[in-house]
């Protein structure tokens, strides 16, 4: 199943130059939660995989919160009084205040300073503000640049529309053997910020592109949304798909030089939160498995009571715990293509964990069956090979998974896998039917009502 498995070093560089180039060429796109930059999105990560593009129109309702007005933006500066653009949206995309309403007026410096945004413990980075429901304008810019500005009259002009229209979404689906399915989600939201958005569209979607056209246990969903609102609407949207789900993951901060951390699910102990501990605790590079809270990213969309579905959270470096987080320092410099490809391997190793957990029962369990004359055990055989054999034959009395016995005996999954496949061929082994592997979501489909709330601005 795993992609990487099979490439030599060639390979791996190349794959992760691909995945590099892909986000390279999304970074420059202006995203907000509506409007233009994100159908763009859409439309070049459909280029590369299936993938359906939905339209929930401004005002609708969806559970407590309304879809917003959608926000599209031309040009957008700051100009001294002799017309010298001094801070320009058109050399970086985060200078505007992300959902700013359109202005065209002069002020005075003073007046002008209640609408910027800077970083002083980091002169040189442009801070990334938004103002998704509040309608305000303002400009994001390094304190060095302010440093600059002198008393005067300044032009500052907001060429943008905010007005009814409607948030897009894109959704791509796999389908597998059974209905049950895996959503992988990730928000494609923010503009030029490549760590923070880009790093887990581009694992998304060559995830996507290598489960593609496979024979699948599980039907995959992809979901490429606006953060927060994105992730409501596609719930209020898709309760019968919601109750299909049985594994899942939020994708963010993921191509960047950091150790791997993983957010456990609301249910602390769903079998995608061991199977990422386990792939994480065998990658070969540092990783920290962090206890569920109800503060991040969409995965508390997902983990909310009423849906309480088991989806985590995969990222490198922890969003809010780096200073390059949402500043203009997070760019194509920040991101490496080794550390890509090295996430959408951990990703595919997760996924080979889910599509072969099983429980098995051994065909003689009365005593160890003799091995040597099967071809099991000798010369021939690594001491591993032959030991994951012996902990499969003897926990699978059809109660035991194979992540169970992964966990037990310490070994990677991969090999007891193996060890699975072969005492099957050998007739050691069958599938167990009385032994299903327990989902910790409820099996049955769920149709949460939408709540009627008094109109107004959601939060």
């Amino acid at each position: 199943m795993n992609l990487l498995d099979g490439l030599d070093e060639a390979g791996r560089q190349g794959l992760g130059k691909a995945m590099y180039d892909f986000a390279a060429d999304l970074f420059p796109i202006c995203r907000s939660i509506t409007g233009n930059g994100i159908r763009e999105t859409l439309g070049r990560i459909k280029n590369q995989i299936p993938l359906d593009v939905f339209d929930v129109a401004t005002g609708t309702r969806v559970f407590d919160w309304t879809v917003p007005k959608e926000w599209n933006i031309r040009d957008a500066y700051i100009a001294d009084s002799g017309g010298r653009r001094v801070v320009d949206f058109q050399k970086c995309n985060l200078h505007v205040l992300n959902y700013s309403v359109p202005v065209k007026e002069r002020m005075p410096l003073e007046k002008l300073k209640a609408h910027l945004f800077t970083l002083p413990e980091y002169p040189d980075w442009i801070p990334y503000r938004t103002s998704y429901y509040k309608e305000e304008w303002g400009f994001c810019l390094s304190h060095s640049q302010m440093a600059r500005l002198e008393d005067g009259e300044y032009t500052v002009c907001v060429d943008s529309t905010l007005q009814d229209g409607h948030l897009a979404y894109g959704e791509c689906f796999l389908a597998g053997r059974s209905s049950e399915e895996v959503l992988i989600s990730c928000h494609a939201c923010h503009p030029s910020l490549a760590n923070d958005n880009l790093s887990g569209v581009t694992v998304a979607t060559f995830l996507a592109k290598h489960l593609a056209g496979r024979d699948l246990r599980y039907s995959y969903r992809f979901l490429f949304i606006p953060g927060t609102i994105g992730a409501i609407t596609w719930l209020a949207r898709n309760p019968e798909a919601a109750g299909r789900i049985r594994h899942g993951m939020v994708l963010t901060c993921i191509g960047d030089a950091g150790g791997f951390h993983y957010k456990k699910s609301r249910q602390g102990n769903a079998e995608i939160d061991r199977a990422a501990a386990h792939v994480l605790r065998h990658c070969g590079e540092p990783a920290e498995i962090l206890e569920f809270s109800p503060y991040g990213y969409d995965e508390r969309q997902y983990c909310s009571p009423g849906f309480n579905l088991p989806v985590g959270c995969l990222m490198r470096s922890v969003w809010g715990t780096f200073p390059e987080y949402h500043t203009s320092a997070d760019n194509l410099d920040f991101i490496r293509p080794e550390k890509l490809a090295g996430s959408l391997r951990v990703c595919a190793e997760i996924v080979d964990v889910l599509e072969n957990n099983r429980c098995y029962r051994n065909e003689l369990p009365f005593c160890e069956p003799q091995l040597g004359r099967r071809g099991l055990y000798g010369p021939d055989a690594g001491s591993e090979e032959i030991m994951a054999r012996l902990w499969v034959l003897n926990l699978s009395d059809g109660r035991h998974t194979l992540l169970d016995i992964a966990e037990q005996s310490g070994m990677v999954f991969s090999r007891i896998s193996a060890a699975a496949g072969l005492l099957c061929q050998k007739g050691l082994l069958s599938v167990s039917t009385d032994g299903q592997v327990k989902s910790a979501a409820k099996a049955e489909a769920f149709h949460p009502a939408i709540p009627k709330t008094k109109e107004g601005s959601p939060n």
